[in-house]
């Protein structure tokens, strides 16, 4: 696997809540340089977080983009303050709780009426 740092993109992150885990995402990843020929996807569809890894070469101005892998699917469950170290004693930012009302049917990531 290639040792260089990917370019990030971010797909329907729209809320409040979206735009704090897009924060939190893209300080995980170093600064790449302009020449990286590495790409993550994190795109957000119902919720569920969409994390996908390619590559990309450019011939005859026709860019090819390739699948590396891996991808999965996450579901935010909750966000806490604080470092690994303080977790038992960490302040929670938010969390889900999908059986309080209507919650489960909530959309958080993306802004309504998108």
């Amino acid at each position: 696997m290639s040792e260089q740092y990917p370019h990030l993109i971010f797909h329907n992150f729209t809320s409040q809540l979206g735009k704090r885990v897009v924060n939190i995402l893209k300080h995980l990843f170093p600064v790449p340089k302009d020449d990286s020929r590495r790409v993550v996807t994190f795109s957000v569809e119902d919720d569920f977080i969409s994390f996908r890894h390619h590559v990309y070469k450019k011939v005859n101005n026709e860019i090819i983009l390739t699948e590396v892998g891996p991808r999965f699917e996450m579901k935010l469950y909750c966000i806490k303050l604080g470092t690994v170290e303080s977790l038992e004693a960490a302040e929670t930012e938010w969390i889900f709780c999908p059986y309080m009302n209507t919650s489960r049917k909530r959309v958080f990531l993306t802004a309504p009426n998108e």
